[in-house]
């Protein structure tokens, strides 16, 4: 059994800025793949390889929908990984974590293999999936066994956003720099290169980070939690997320990130197909090269963390979505206009595109704290966990579908990737329907969320009246003194008449009459 004097992985270090880095490193591939998904895959099928749209959609989705389901089953299998000899040894955490580090050596250079079957790239692309999150799940449970201390969580996790921008960059600006110099094969040689630099990464998460000694206290710990059967768990959690839909905070800012992060997956799988058909003396490289323009997402997440302080996120999301809609506009127009060779004129767009993209991922996770305190005054119990869950689950099912959407809308415009890969060669009729979906897809998720934005009251001023009325009601304070304004905010924020909200505890600590 596993002890504190134990080596690796349970053998604790102090917690710097270092080790955040090192515990961060695992999500330059978390941040890379989820682009490569929605940015790379799509147009690699279709323009590199000839599948006609809907195929590569499906195959995409279906990647995607088999990642949903066993994430559901992954984290229980994990949490009881200890009882095993190989959970004692390695780590229950760890050993998913290596043994998904050998499997992605082997697997993730296959898919960038040519091959006329799209069997091939579907059995292949749901390995992948399984695969990483293999290492992604137990990976994030970390700062929980590495300390308890909540600064230090923070240094772990803090260290996730700018390494996972740098991943996003660093993923488009290798297949810019092949497709520039008309390397023809330059998917595989991109693929071989983000398989090393994935490996590294993933490598030092695993070796330098460490999970909670199994001590026989621990064991007892653990044994003594309730049990559960994988229908169990699955009745549980589907019980857990509808109650979410009860808190009209979450339901709309849950709707908000939902809608803004669908219309990036449409931009991200149909950019390259627009540019590559719609645009005259477009090169083969300008889409990675506007995309790999994601690395200005480093900087502005540290100017949205002001501003998040001094505007608040309704300002941000406002922000991100119109600065979006502009850069649309402003592709369709270059379009519409029939400039030849506006490279110059899209790197400019791109970046107004990439600043409101890096708004609009750093908004919805740092306001999504705050959301579980809304919860609280509803039903008394602490289930940041499900609220987690939920907007994780929920954001892989929509961005699998916006790319089986993709797939078929393009079908219908009669485009043909085996024949139309460039201006020259796809007509102007289908040309239209290109850039209709493409403008269309993105503007109208995008505007929606925009409109949406607008009954977004959860901010930093909100959030304090809503914490100290709860604050008040801990130390026993009576609900019938409540102020005005707290009852306005908590009647607000949660959608729920204040008498329902705080709701009296059984003998066992439960809720009474809960919403």
């Amino acid at each position: 059994m596993a002890s504190n004097s134990a080596k690796w992985p349970y053998k604790a270090h102090s917690i710097t800025i270092g080790r955040g880095i090192e515990y961060g490193m695992l999500d330059l591939m978390g941040g890379g793949w989820n682009n490569i998904v929605s940015g790379v895959i799509f147009a690699y099928l279709t323009l590199a390889q000839g599948f006609n749209p809907a195929i590569a959609g499906s195959i995409a989705a279906a990647g995607r929908i088999v990642d949903c389901i066993w994430n559901l089953f992954l984290g229980l299998i994990t949490d009881n990984f200890y009882k095993t000899k190989l959970g004692q040894k390695f780590g229950r955490r760890h050993f998913f974590m290596a043994l998904g580090l050998v499997l992605f050596a082997c697997v993730f250079p296959l898919f960038w293999i040519s091959s006329t079957s799209w069997v091939y790239y579907l059995v292949v692309y749901v390995a992948m999936e399984i695969i990483i999150a293999m290492m992604i799940v137990p990976w994030e449970c970390l700062p929980t066994e590495m300390t308890r201390d909540y600064k230090q969580r923070t240094t772990l996790s803090g260290s996730r956003m700018v390494i996972s921008a740098t991943g996003t960059a660093l993923v488009f600006l290798i297949l810019a720099a092949l497709k520039q110099a008309n390397n023809p094969n330059a998917y595989l040689i991109a693929g071989i290169a983000w398989t090393v630099l994935f490996v590294i990464a993933i490598f030092i998460s695993t070796a330098f980070t460490w999970e909670r000694p199994l001590t026989e206290d621990f064991i007892k710990e653990l044994d003594s939690r309730p049990k559960q059967s994988v229908g169990e768990v699955l009745k549980e959690s589907l019980r857990g997320y509808a109650d979410t839909f009860k808190n009209q905070a979450f339901r709309t800012h849950l709707a908000v990130y939902l809608l803004s992060f669908t219309g990036k997956d449409f931009y991200s799988t149909l950019l390259p197909t627009f540019i590559a058909c719609c645009i005259s003396g477009a090169g083969d490289s300008w889409p990675w090269t506007f995309q790999a323009m994601s690395i200005l997402g480093i900087p502005m997440t540290i100017y949205c963390a002001k501003l998040m302080i001094s505007h608040g996120p309704r300002f941000l999301f406002r922000l991100s979505y119109i600065s979006i809609l502009i850069a649309m506009v402003a592709y369709v127009a270059v379009w519409a206009m029939g400039i030849h060779n506006p490279f110059w004129i899209f790197l400019i767009v791109s970046i107004i595109y990439q600043c409101g993209r890096a708004t609009l991922e750093f908004t919805p996770w740092n306001l999504f704290p705050f959301m579980p305190d809304v919860d609280y005054i509803m039903t008394r119990g602490d289930r940041a966990g499900l609220y987690a869950s939920m907007m994780t689950f929920c954001r892989k099912s929509t961005g699998a579908i916006a790319t089986w959407v993709a797939g078929i809308l393009l079908e219908f415009t009669g485009y043909k990737a085996d024949t139309m890969k460039s201006f020259d060669t796809t007509p102007h009729n289908v040309q239209v329907g290109i850039v209709l979906v493409f403008f269309l897809g993105t503007c109208i998720l995008i505007a929606w969320a925009l409109w949406l934005s607008r009954h977004i009251y959860l901010d930093r001023q909100t959030h304090g009246v809503l914490k100290a009325e709860i604050e008040r009601l801990e130390e026993g304070g009576d609900k019938k003194d409540v102020s005005d304004e707290a009852r306005k905010v908590a009647e607000e924020l949660t959608g729920h008449p204040y008498e329902k909200l705080w709701p009296a505890l059984d003998k066992n600590g439960r809720p009474i009459e809960q919403v």
